[in-house]
This record gives structure tokens, sequence and C-alpha cells, in this order.
């Protein structure tokens, strides 16, 4: 399947590729100087991509996420004029400029995306409950998707606990993915140091998500150093566990979906009482309607990003990679929450989607 896969993308890129660079030949400079000397002329058509060349330095994902941009815009102008010139039934015109109106396009739909990436909002949830709490209402703050060191370093992401702190959270909750295989370790420890910050009144509570043990580890640090600097800066780590945050409330951790061996919704549900109020924290939004048949009442999850680059969230909805992708669902007495991250995995661009935290406030 994967060869499949790299062989499809390879096409589409060597179609782009030259796509780009018929395009840059149409240009007058490059058209002229191809009429004098046709190598020359060739290798000045490549300019399309030496403009996105820059993002290398952000990453390669990030020049491969621009590129396709250019590419896509490029196409799309091209077949707007067309149909427009042939309604209006007028030839080729004198001057191409396609090219400019594509580039200027992309240059103002990432400058968004980059933007919406970087800039973290608060998103707040109110959630309903005839059980009771305790006291009139408890904050949850949710963060997921931190990817350290992508859109936050552990720098900003001490800057981003401090807002929270100032929200008087009863809990923190952090829903995988706080890491990835690009991490430092000095981000890693950083990040870690900064959830130690936080001034909860029951504590904070960490899951795995399927980047935090590592796909292709840089080597940087291993799970068992991230686990031990989550547990130094005071971070319970819940793996399948459920434990009581207090006389009325228990918080479930379950393992990452991509866990084979992980317990069911229903095996972690087994033994709580039915009148305290459940929240289960579980990285991937999916196997909903097992999570519903257990009826916990509260279920948050990150993972989607928002959909982070459209249509990317759009097209795994309809591959069923995941049950949701963004915002508040309710399914019988559970209420699934997806936060679309505080940053991202390795693209600094969020297009349709923000970097955020969630506060959910739950209140009888």
């Amino acid at each position: 399947m994967w060869l499949g896969i790299f062989a499809g993308v390879t096409l589409i890129a060597i179609f782009a590729i030259v796509f780009l660079m018929r395009g840059a030949l149409r240009f007058g400079f490059c058209k002229k100087l191809y009429e004098r000397n046709k190598p020359l002329g060739i290798l000045s058509s490549i300019w399309p991509i030496v403009i996105c060349l820059p993002f290398l330095f952000v990453g390669f994902v990030a020049f491969v996420i621009a590129f396709i941009h250019l590419f896509f815009f490029w196409v799309l102008t091209d077949l707007t004029v067309f149909i427009i010139r042939k309604l209006a039934k007028k030839g080729s015109a004198k001057r191409y400029i396609n090219g400019f109106i594509a580039i200027s396009l992309t240059v103002i739909y990432l400058t968004y995306g980059w933007i919406m990436a970087h800039n973290v909002i608060q998103t707040d949830y109110d959630i309903k409950t005839d059980k009771s709490l305790g006291k009139e209402s408890f904050r949850v703050v949710a963060i997921a998707d931190l990817h350290s060191g992508i859109t936050l370093d552990g720098d900003d992401f001490l800057e981003e606990c401090k807002r929270i702190n100032a929200l008087k959270p009863d809990i923190v909750v952090v829903c995988g993915d706080f890491v990835d295989d690009d991490t430092s370790r000095e981000d890693m420890i950083k990040s870690c140091e900064a959830l130690g910050t936080l001034d909860t009144k029951y504590g904070v509570f960490f899951v795995y998500g399927n980047h935090d043990r590592g796909y292709f580890r840089n080597g940087a640090f291993s799970t068992e150093e991230l686990y031990y600097h989550l547990s130094k800066n005071k971070v319970k780590v819940l793996s399948d566990e459920t434990v009581a945050i207090n006389d009325n409330m228990y918080i479930i951790g379950r393992e990452d979906a991509s866990r084979k061996d992980r317990k069911t919704a229903q095996t972690l549900m087994q033994g709580i009482d039915p009148s305290k109020f459940v929240i289960m924290l579980d990285h991937q939004p999916t196997d909903y309607d097992a999570i519903a048949k257990g009826s916990p009442d509260l279920v948050i999850s990150g993972h989607t990003h928002g959909g982070h680059i459209f249509p990317a969230g759009q097209i795994g909805m309809l591959m069923g990679a995941n049950d949701f992708l963004y915002g508040l669902e309710k399914q019988g007495n559970t209420s699934f929450i997806v936060t679309s991250g505080i940053s991202g995995w390795a693209i600094p661009f969020k297009t349709l989607t923000v970097s955020e935290f969630v506060v959910i406030d739950i209140e009888n």
C-alpha cells in the first residue's frame, strides 16, 4: 500500500513540476530567453519552485505544502481565466498574469495559515450535568497536540501555561502528542517543566498520543525520559487507568488507539459508581459508538488538529480515520469534545482551523 501511495505522490509531484515550469515559460522574460537559448530558457522556468525554497529553512514538509498550494492556485487561476475568456468569447491575453495571481493567492493564504497556527486562542464549552459535582461548577482546561518545537517551543509553551493559570482550572488535561519525532530534548524538558508551573486544585493528567512514543525517534530522548520528566513535574500519566479526582468525579486515561492491546472503554468503566461524573481522555476521536455504550459523561480528544490543512481533515473523515473532526458532539449521555490542538505536527500553517486550548466548564 505504502509503495503505491509513494508512487502516486511521486507522479503527482512530477506533473506539478512540469506544469509550473510550463506556466513559467509563458512569462515574457522566460519566453524570450527560451526563444534565444532553449536550455537557459528551461533552466529559468524553475523559478516557481525556487520561490518555495525558503520554506526549507522551516522544514521539508513546509516546503512541500507551499509547493502544493502554489500548484493548486496556479491550476485554479488558469482554469478560471480560461472559462471567463471562453464565456466572454475572447482570445488569449497579450500578457500572462495568471502566475502572478497564483503567487499572490498562495502568499495570502499561507500567511493567513501561518497566523492561525501561531496565534493560540481560548475556546470555551459549557457542559450541563445532573450529577453532583460537590460545587456549582468544575473547570477543565484541555491541551492537545503541542508537538513541542513546531510552532511553540518550551519557552512559548510556558507563556501559554501562564494564561491557563489565570483561568484557575480545577484540572488540566493533556490529550496526547505532547512531543513528536522532531522535538529536541531541551524542548521536551522545558515543556514538561511548563506543565509543572500549572496551578490546579486537583492536578494535571496526561495520556499518550500516537507521536509521543515516536515513529522514527531522532534519538533526542526516550519514552522513559518523557515519562520521567512528566512525573518529576507532578503530571499524572494515565495508561488505561482510572483514578478518582475527588469524591464526585473520575478521570479515565486511555492508551492511544495505535496500541492494539489497549483496554476497551467498557472495561475501563467497570466498577465506577454511575452516579459519579466521568471524564475520559482518548487522544484519537475514534470508537465513539463503543465509548457511548459505556456512558462516560465527557470524552476529550485531539489528534485531528481540526483538519489542519484543508481538505486533509475532510478526507480523513471520508476515509473513516476519525469519528469526529472538531468541536462538540453528543451521543446518548456522552459529550465528545475534539480540540484542534495548541499546535500541530510538522506543518506550521493551519487553514480553516485554529490553534487553541479548551476551557470546559461543567455545571449543574
